[in-house]
Formats: C-alpha cells, structure tokens, sequence
C-alpha cells in the first residue's frame, strides 16, 4: 500500500484517507470535510431558480406577542401588562413603545397576528413546519437541496445559531449529511484558512499531490477516491478565497454601519447575516447571539424570550436591542438595493399567555407571562407586500379570529418566494415518497 509522508506523519496509507490528507482547515461540521458541505451547491444547479435569500431570525422560549406586535391597550391591567403602544409609519399597526426604531419603517415590513403554534419548546414547528416527532428537514435543508448557492463560493445553507437556551432544529433529516447548515464553531472565521504552516502555495503543491495519488489509487482501486472529484477542488477554492473569509470579516465594514447595528454580538449577529447573503448564502439563520449574565438578562443576550419571571424587565433590556437591529438590517438592505431579494423573518416558536401570573401548565412568577399557542410573525422585503397587518386576534391576544396562520403557512410563502413548489415530494430512508409540507396554502396577504 502506498503511504505518503510529510513532517514524519504519514499523509495518505494505512487508514488514511483523502480527508485526513486534505486537513486544510480547522472546519468541519457532522464529520463532514469541506468537499463534503460544498456538494450541496452542485445538487439542482440545473434548475431554474430566483436570487432571492432569506435571513431567518429565530427568538428562543417565545417573545411576547401581546407586548410587543399584538398589544390590547383596552384589555384589564392584568393582561394588557405595563406598555402602551406607539403609532407607526401604517395606519393600523400600532408596536411597543420599545421599538421607537421600527416603528418608523413598519413600511418595510408586514406583521402576522394569530399565528398559531403548539405552545411548546420546540423550534421545529419554526424550521420544519411540523410537530415535534415528526421528522423532516429543516427549511434551510429543502432550500440547499433544491437551489444552488447563489454565488460567491459560499454553500446555500448557513447557520449562526451556536448557543441558545433552546437547540433551533437545523436536522436536515432524510435530505443527508450534505445539507446541513455551514456552521461556524470554535473559532469561527479562522477555520476558514488553511492549516497552521499550510501557505497557500503549499496548498496548490499538496493539490497536485493529490491528483498524482488520485491517478496512481484508481490504477488499484476500480473504485478510485472517495474525495477525488471537483467538490475537493471547491473546498480549496474556499480555503483560498479572501472573498469568502471576508463575508465573516465585520471588521471590514465600515464604523458607521457597524454603530447602526450596535456593537453587542447579538446585534452584529444581523449584519454578519447581511454579509452573507450579500456573499451568496440562500438562508441564513441566526437567534442574535447568547451571553448569560446568570439572570438570562444580558443587553447582549437576544436568545432567551421565556419571560415566565420579569417579563416587563427582561422586555425592557432586550426588546431595545432587538428594535435597533431590525431597524439596522432592514435599513441597510434597502439602502443597498437588497430589499428585494433578501426576505427577513422573526418569530418565536410561541408567544406568551394574555394574563401576567397565571400558570398554563409551566413555571410562572406573579410577574411572569407563560406559554401560549398565540404569537406572530414578522415579514419583510424579499417581494412580499410590507406594511401591512396579516390576521387579527380576540380582545385579549388568547386566539386569532378567523383562520390562524401556522408556521406551515409561513414556510409556504417563503418556499413559493424562493420558487420551490412546497408539494414536491423528497424520499425518506425508506425511500418513501415525502411532501415538503402537508399544508402548502400560501399566506395570500402577503404576497
């Protein structure tokens, strides 16, 4: 067998394999090597397909609808709670007086009132559009598995969740390896440079190397290498690209966008997304960041909204800093020209119980709201219609009146944005035929 040496460690032989040679970085995700994460672009590159992204904004444990997007200032004091609503740029859609910022560009986005979940900790009701048990891929996962990237080298599907009070479902389940999220961990953009002492010339001489194995292997081996085909070239291609390492560089925008944003990382987790969709990303998901100060009340802290105790408190830290980087993101992509073809959704896999104090079957202070079925959904850009309020809810916020909209809904309408028909139908691991989503009714309002 032939084994290859560099450095007194072998490089290829014995139980080696092209990845263990191939180590050009310090990225990997699920056991996946680069080459892996990059076969995803090619899949559909055939297919017709919109420019259009989306930047999913997920807010752990619940953010409070009737705080927030859906306030009841008629209500008792116990359910209305301690707020009062603000006017905005539309007619009819009134917000928190914690949200000043976005209050002043609600033309740039629509809210979806009623929106119905199961009322539970499970993020895949957002992600996948069903229940928790039942299994189907993320929506980042059908997006990599049907369009290609966009361009700019990067894979379609990439995540900025790390750390949350709560795991956001990414599983791309039966659609494989392949398609889950490129994720950053540890440290972050540096696992995007060739290995420690790996210059770049040395990595084009390590790559011809290869390809005099790959020729020599597959004289023994009628099965050739399980890496030697173009997606390794692909990986080095991304290993080598300052444009790619750049998109994850924030220092290289300028200081004022930067102070639009705020410098707390769960703000500039929002332009870091806004980098990456401008880099070629078809989904970008992100929860803003998590940073414990042991009270889960960090003004850096966007990813805990479970607001069973100090619900008006914790509102009152971080609803400040969410406002401003909404305000920042949705800003910055219309003064790029990016509003069009960027969707931004926020939601929360639940909202919270109209009456402050009353337990509804989990933990809740005097001061607290719990779980409730209600929340909302906030839409913008992307080609959808913007300043607009989408469904209604009873005088309390408890129930929406007429049809609820379900995170089905939602995920149609993104689906339908992004021209993905949401009927198609992707085998399991059994090879049964499964449909995207079982409810595929669009909301009309929005588009």
């Amino acid at each position: 067998m032939l084994t290859l040496w560099e450095g007194g460690r072998p490089l290829v032989g014995g139980g080696a394999t092209r990845r263990n040679f191939l180590s050009v970085g310090a990225l990997t995700l699920g056991g996946l090597s680069l080459a892996d994460l990059l076969r995803l672009e090619a899949r559909g590159a055939d297919r017709d397909s919109t420019p259009k992204s989306v930047i999913f904004v997920y807010l752990p444990g619940g953010p409070s609808h009737i705080d927030l997007y859906d306030m009841k200032p008629d209500a008792p004091a116990e359910i209305r709670g301690e707020f009062r609503p603000i006017r905005t740029t539309v007619t009819g859609m009134d917000v928190c007086e914690l949200l000043p910022l976005q209050a002043k560009i609600a033309d740039r986005f629509s809210i979806v009132r009623g929106f119905q979940t199961p009322g539970s900790h499970d993020s895949r009701i957002l992600t996948t559009g069903f229940r928790p048990g039942v299994y189907r891929p993320a929506f980042g996962s059908v997006v990599s598995r049907f369009l290609p990237g966009a361009g700019g080298g990067l894979p379609p599907y990439v995540t900025l969740v790390q750390e949350t009070n709560l795991p956001f479902g990414q599983d791309p389940a039966y659609l494989g390896p392949a398609h889950v999220p490129f994720a950053l961990r540890g440290r972050g953009v540096a696992d995007l440079a060739p290995a420690r002492g790996v210059t770049l010339d040395r990595l084009d001489d390590r790559a011809g190397l290869l390809r005099h194995v790959d020729t020599f292997r597959r004289g023994l081996d009628a099965r050739g290498a399980d890496g030697a085909d173009a997606y390794t070239a692909r990986a080095l291609d991304l290993v080598r690209s300052p444009r790619v390492r750049d998109a994850f560089d924030l220092s290289k925008e300028p200081a004022k966008v930067r102070e639009l944003y705020g410098r707390s990382p769960g703000t500039q987790q929002f332009l870091l997304a806004r980098r990456l969709v401008e880099a070629g990303a078809r989904v970008v998901t992100l929860c803003g960041g998590w940073v414990n100060n042991g009270e889960g009340d960090s003004p850096a802290n966007l990813s805990n909204w479970d607001t069973h105790e100090d619900n008006f408190g914790r509102l009152r830290v971080q609803a400040p800093h969410f406002d401003r980087a909404l305000y920042a993101l949705l800003t910055d992509l219309a003064q790029r020209g990016l509003d069009r073809d960027v969707v931004v959704v926020a939601a929360g896999e639940m909202g919270r119980a109209p009456r402050v104090g009353r337990s509804t079957g989990a933990t809740n202070a005097p001061n607290g709201r719990d779980h409730w079925e209600t929340g909302f959904a906030l839409v913008a850009g992307g080609g959808l219609a913007n300043g607009r309020v989408v469904g209604e809810t009873d005088g309390h916020a408890g129930r929406a009146r007429g049809r609820p909209y379900t995170p089905q809904n939602l995920l149609a309408t993104l689906y339908a944005v992004l021209g993905i028909d949401p009927a198609a139908t992707i085998p399991d691991h059994t090879g049964r035929p499964q449909f995207i989503l079982d409810d595929g009714a669009r909301i009309d309002d929005l588009l």
